[in-house]
């Protein structure tokens, strides 16, 4: 039986009170919530603070370039169908520097789970906009006031029919690592987009902000429904919708290659291993 130490305890870069201790403990939880062992998982991340998690995690993990986790995730899990392949990072990382990546993720519908630390600033780099920052406002970087509309990460998974679209919020532990059982349970693209305050660059979007505002989606709303998932991702400020926003049931990308019946690469017939030496030679 998994448990929470088999993900261990170490020592962390983050400062005190930031958002980011809320999601790792929700992380660990879900991933046992799933009996998921470590060994079972690999943990993909880019640069920021919120890329730091998975160092913080006894699990596989690979460390990539900033706003590169996705196509790294992509490619282990086409190489190997059966791991559960999770990537990490934050809205600057994801929307903006991977922006394309994550869109290409969209369209594919590969079976990876995408977990987004949203903390609406660039924590790692001293607090400039980042792409999902309200639309003026104001940093060291921006003194007058950020000019750009913020992106909704959410809207846009939605319209591209990603297989499962969910928001959470870090002062909501339960709730997030409920969150990200499903997403990790769902074959297919699934988004978490965790709104996570940052208590040294963001002094607007607080955890009595998002507290204030926060309102777990009822009973009454279906998921399946893309009209109804669109009007709550497009919902105002003054009440934030967290929750399974919508999910369908595409086929993975990975189904679509014929690639999950025939297991890793690395294990799978002679014919096939040797066909894959043959490629990697060539770049020898």
């Amino acid at each position: 039986m998994v448990t929470l130490a088999d993900y261990g305890e170490y020592e962390t870069a983050w400062c005190p009170g930031c958002g980011n201790f809320a999601i790792l403990n929700a992380v660990k939880q879900a991933l046992v919530k799933a009996d998921l062992a470590p060994q079972q998982v690999l943990f993909v991340s880019g640069i920021g603070q919120a890329a730091k998690l998975p160092h913080y995690l006894n699990a596989n993990v690979f460390n990539g370039l900033h706003g590169r986790s996705l196509p790294v995730a992509t490619g282990a899990k086409l190489a190997n169908p059966g791991l559960v392949v999770i990537a990490e990072s934050g809205d600057g990382c994801n929307y903006g520097e991977g922006g394309n990546h994550f869109l290409a993720a969209l369209r594919r519908n590969i079976d990876i789970t995408l977990l987004v630390h949203d903390n609406r600033v660039y924590g790692l780099t001293k607090g400039q906009a980042s792409p999902t920052s309200p639309e003026g406002f104001v940093t060291k970087a921006q003194p007058l006031g950020n000019p750009s509309i913020p992106f909704n990460p959410i809207a846009v998974a939605t319209v591209m029919k990603a297989g499962f679209v969910a928001r959470g919020f870090a002062g909501d532990v339960e709730h997030l690592s409920d969150l990200i059982v499903q997403a990790i349970s769902h074959r297919g693209f699934s988004l978490v987009d965790i709104l996570q305050p940052c208590v040294s660059f963001n002094k607007v979007n607080t955890f009595s902000w998002f507290k204030e505002r926060c309102r777990k989606l009822d009973a009454n709303h279906d998921p399946t429904d893309i009209h109804a998932a669109l009007e709550v991702a497009m919902a105002e400020e003054d009440e934030i919708p967290i929750g399974v926003i919508y999910q369908n049931d595409r086929p993975p990308f990975e189904d679509k290659l014929g690639l999950t019946a025939n297991g890793p690469v690395k294990t799978g017939e002679t014919e096939r291993r040797e066909a894959f030496e043959k490629i990697l030679s060539a770049y020898y």
